[in-house]
């Protein structure tokens, strides 16, 4: 089983930044990729970025140039560095992780809490 904990949300002014973290722990076999998603209202539930254990990285367009996907595979940490952050970008953001918890299992998706991100003047 895979824990992801997150935290760093808050209330930021438009135009202000934010650094979001998930570490991810417990008992698995391999990460292969984890990201950050988010529910607007009355949208469906909606990738704002992934990176892969390879490092490669995916944005939503209404994030690129923005925000910044980073991890740090020793701590299994993946960390949004979320910049000139506008109130659409309220929402709480969930972290994702796709891992094997064993060797010959299926890649599975974890989910954690998530955290709150408000923009507001």
């Amino acid at each position: 089983q895979v824990q992801l904990v997150e935290s760093g949300g808050g209330l930021v002014q438009p135009g202000g930044s934010l650094t979001l973290s998930c570490a991810a722990s417990g008992s698995f076999f391999k990460i292969y990729e984890m990201g950050w998603y988010r529910r607007p209202p009355g949208e469906p539930r909606e990738l704002v970025a992934s990176i892969t254990s390879g490092d490669v990285t995916n944005y939503a367009d209404s994030v690129e140039g923005r925000f910044t996907i980073s991890r740090d595979g020793a701590k299994n940490t993946v960390y949004l560095r979320m910049d000139s952050l506008k109130p659409e970008d309220t929402d709480i953001y969930y972290c994702n992780a796709v891992a094997r918890r064993i060797e010959w299992d299926p890649k599975n998706d974890y989910w954690g809490q998530g955290t709150q991100v408000t923009v507001s003047s």
